[in-house]
């Protein structure tokens, strides 16, 4: 199997200094203010972006030391194959945020509903495009009992180690 390597193109900014406490999805973070620092040699990359108003935060779960095929998600007590949750410890620890963009300064983007743990590093920005990225869902599995937990949930740090 052939390695793969990213380079991260910035760094995500926010007050969340650990995950512990960090809400669990960008909805449940609805108004918190964060930045993303582009690194100098990407920010050409960022013409035209300000024109959206979410992007979609690509990065690295910088914090997990170890993954698990079977996890004990944040709005649940069961354990469950890791790839029907969204938990950070993963055999690939990336995650994906839907941010709100408030607007852009030089390298630097500021954002609103962030999810994330201050210092992540970044992978990629994408825009959000709701015609493009919103499915009509039949089904969300186990996730149906449990979406009232969602703006009350908060990490408790048992994914790091």
């Amino acid at each position: 199997m052939n390695e793969i390597k990213y380079k991260p193109i910035g760094i995500i900014y926010s007050p969340f200094k650990e995950p512990k406490g960090t809400p669990i999805q960008p909805t449940a973070a609805k108004g918190v203010k964060g930045k993303v620092v582009v690194f100098p040699e990407y920010a050409e990359g960022l013409k035209d972006l300000e024109g959206f108003s979410h992007i979609i935060l690509i990065y690295h779960f910088h914090l997990v030391r170890k993954s698990s095929l079977k996890v004990k998600p944040f709005m649940d007590d069961k354990v469950r194959g890791v790839f029907a949750t969204r938990a950070p410890s993963r055999p690939n620890p990336i995650g994906i945020s839907v941010v709100r963009l408030t607007k852009i300064e030089e390298n630097v983007l500021y954002i609103q509903d962030v999810d994330i743990v201050d210092g992540t590093l970044l992978l990629d920005i994408k825009p959000y495009v709701p015609e493009f990225d919103v499915r009509e869902a039949d089904r969300i599995g186990w996730l149906k009992e449990n979406l009232h937990k969602l703006t009350t949930s908060k990490d408790d740090g048992r994914f790091v180690e």
